[in-house]
């Protein structure tokens, strides 16, 4: 019953992403008073998201680090330096959305990386590396880019802004792995109830950074339609940049859907929860609209990565040298 449920959750959760926020901005404003307890939701998030990571799923990936560490440049270097630019191009007016931009894609790539991989029959190994290593290093990376880009336009606690990172993502990811490790078993068990219980608290976190942006959100005008193709835009070049790399490096098919989707996805959650605490309302507004489209532009790209990696097969099996990765 709890897996069915799960399974349910999982497909409809692009559906229900844009349904929650509308309910965030017109019915339900009242959600914002929970904004305090945004840190909390995440950490279990982050937690659940660890559990079941075993090292021989990443030992392999680890030992040919060159995917890993040409994804890791693209997440925290291109990516916030496109950002920057187009933040810096048509908001330059607005310090507060400016920062926003920068942060939808100075956060670290998000746990939903993995579920997509999987469906594209990508390389579970590498995604898992990626997401677990820019995962560990984001205390360090994300308020440092903050500060290199935006540091002269806005005041940051940086300190408070570690902290909460340590908080949110490293000791629950820690904890979740700790736990993987050492009560294997429980671990099946938990994970049966923390996978749909981190989905409902993913609603949860969408639905109160929604209500928090309400008054941002409550009339859509041009300069609303323009932000959202902005924060739209670079995220598909998150995906092709990801992709062109991959085909560049001459990488398996497989690697180069963990690494497309590595370059894609966000983790909006996080970005959302930080801009709330240590920004202006208005920061989170870009990291609120690319959460509405994410879920849908990464089917959009599984479709493609799909139909990419079963066109290679079918070559490799034409010549008689395919071989599964």
């Amino acid at each position: 019953m709890v897996f069915a449920f799960d399974r349910w959750l999982m497909k409809f959760m692009p559906y229900m992403i844009p349904v929650i926020v509308i309910l965030g901005v017109t019915g339900l404003q009242g959600a914002a008073s929970l904004s305090a307890a945004i840190m909390f939701i995440f950490a279990f998030i982050c937690f659940s998201g660890c559990l079941g990571i075993q090292y021989q799923d990443i030992k392999s990936s680890v030992l040919n680090p060159l995917p890993i560490i040409i994804s890791l440049v693209i997440i925290q270097v291109i990516m916030p330096l496109i950002a920057f630019s187009v933040g810096t191009l048509y908001y330059s007016h607005s310090v507060d959305l400016l920062a926003g931009i920068v942060i939808a894609f100075t956060i670290p790539t998000g746990v939903a990386t993995i579920m997509w991989v999987r469906m594209s029959g990508g390389n579970i190994g590498t995604a898992l590396s990626i997401v677990l290593i820019n995962t560990l290093l984001s205390p360090i990376l994300l308020p440092v880019t903050i500060l290199l880009l935006l540091g002269a336009r806005v005041s940051i606690d940086v300190v408070g802004m570690v902290g909460s990172l340590f908080l949110m993502i490293v000791f629950p990811s820690i904890l979740g792995l700790w736990v993987t490790r050492r009560l294997p078993a429980a671990t099946k068990q938990l994970s049966v109830y923390t996978s749909p219980l981190s989905k409902l608290a993913m609603l949860l976190l969408i639905l109160i950074n929604s209500a928090v942006v309400s008054p941002y959100l409550s009339t859509i005008d041009l300069n609303t339609i323009q932000l959202f193709l902005s924060v739209l835009g670079i995220a598909c070049l998150g995906y092709t940049i990801g992709f062109l790399a991959s085909i560049l490096f001459k990488w398996h098919s497989s690697v180069l859907a963990a690494v497309t989707f590595s370059c894609g996805i966000r983790n909006t959650g996080v970005g959302a929860a930080l801009a709330v605490v240590y920004f202006p309302p208005a920061t989170a507004l870009p990291i609120v609209l690319a959460i509405v489209f994410q879920q849908f532009l990464a089917s959009i790209i599984q479709q493609v990565i799909r139909r990419y990696i079963n066109d290679q097969e079918g070559k490799l099996r034409a010549k008689g040298r395919f071989v599964r990765s």
